[in-house]
């Protein structure tokens, strides 16, 4: 069997995963290509599509939570744990996915299970390693509103930033529902979000994330109250993690509309290139696709 190709589709909840993974099943069908729909996240309950495999007919978020008295982060935690050890459920019926198919994994929104937790890197390297072989690449979606708020938007960058850390793969970070953005920031402001530019933070005093040490000032002091409380000492630190963003220079964002197929298909096409996916597939002939028509008639 050939080698297998594949997506993982994560960020935080809201971010617009489900959404992404509906539209980018509608592009690949929409252009003959096939794929295989993997969900992972215990609790979805609404599909435009149907998942080829589903989590949830192993285990659920609802039925964790009520046994074991659990709340939704230990449950999702618990779950994949539950997931780690029946690895057969995922990989055996993987197994019988060929190289012409793109697999397509929605993850739950919980972004400790990519940061804080070896457990989606350990999930990673089952399905990358062994007789699965999944060349596979990260998509992490960030939603675009976050530009509204510096604050919430570095917040965001530096989780993407630690998951491609955490798990080690080809890496795609994707500021998801552009379309709400529309004309509320200008081309020029917008490039400062897509390369991630710290100045940012320098860039709006009255937002308290402006940082510039003084000597023989009071500079913020975690340890007293009304520091925290005026947000002094926490300048120092959004500046500090700009700053470590900046020194690994890792992260940059696409721009993705979940409803423009051509925003869709270019993120493919950035997916595509990051796991090599058209390089292993066979040229097809003119008459393939009229093959393909006459089969599907």
């Amino acid at each position: 069997m050939g080698s297998k190709y594949g997506t993982i589709i994560m960020g935080p909840a809201g971010a617009g995963k489900t959404t992404f993974c509906s539209a980018l099943i509608q592009h690949l069908r929409a252009n003959r290509r096939s794929c295989f729909y993997v969900n992972l996240d215990p609790a979805a309950e609404e599909f435009v599509y149907e998942p080829d495999l589903d989590i949830k007919d192993l285990i659920t978020l609802e039925d964790v939570m009520e046994e074991l008295h659990l709340g939704p982060n230990g449950g999702l935690i618990y779950c994949f744990e539950f997931l780690l050890e029946n690895m057969d459920f995922l990989t055996d019926p993987l197994e019988e996915v060929t190289e012409e198919y793109l697999i397509i994994i929605d993850m739950p929104g919980q972004i400790e299970l990519y940061t804080h937790v070896p457990i989606v890197p350990s999930l990673i390297k089952a399905l990358t390693r062994g007789s699965l072989n999944i060349s596979m690449c990260a998509a992490y979606l960030l939603e675009s509103t976050f530009i509204v708020d510096r604050a919430k938007f570095f917040s965001g960058t530096l989780s993407a930033m630690s998951s491609m850390l955490m798990l080690e793969l080809p890496h795609v970070n994707i500021l998801s529902k552009m379309d709400l953005v529309k004309g509320q920031v200008a081309r020029k402001e917008l490039k400062r979000y897509i390369d991630p530019d710290i100045s940012l933070l320098q860039d709006a005093p009255e937002s308290g994330l402006v940082y510039e040490y003084k000597e023989g000032l009071d500079n913020g002091d975690p340890t007293d109250a009304q520091s925290v409380v005026k947000g002094d000492s926490y300048a120092k630190l959004n500046r500090a993690v700009g700053q470590l963003i900046d020194d690994f220079s890792l992260v940059s964002f696409l721009k993705l509309d979940a409803q423009n197929e051509d925003s869709v298909g270019a993120v493919l096409s950035y997916i595509d290139d990051a796991i090599q996916f058209h390089e292993a597939q066979e040229p097809r002939e003119p008459n393939d696709d009229l093959a393909m028509d006459e089969d599907a008639g």
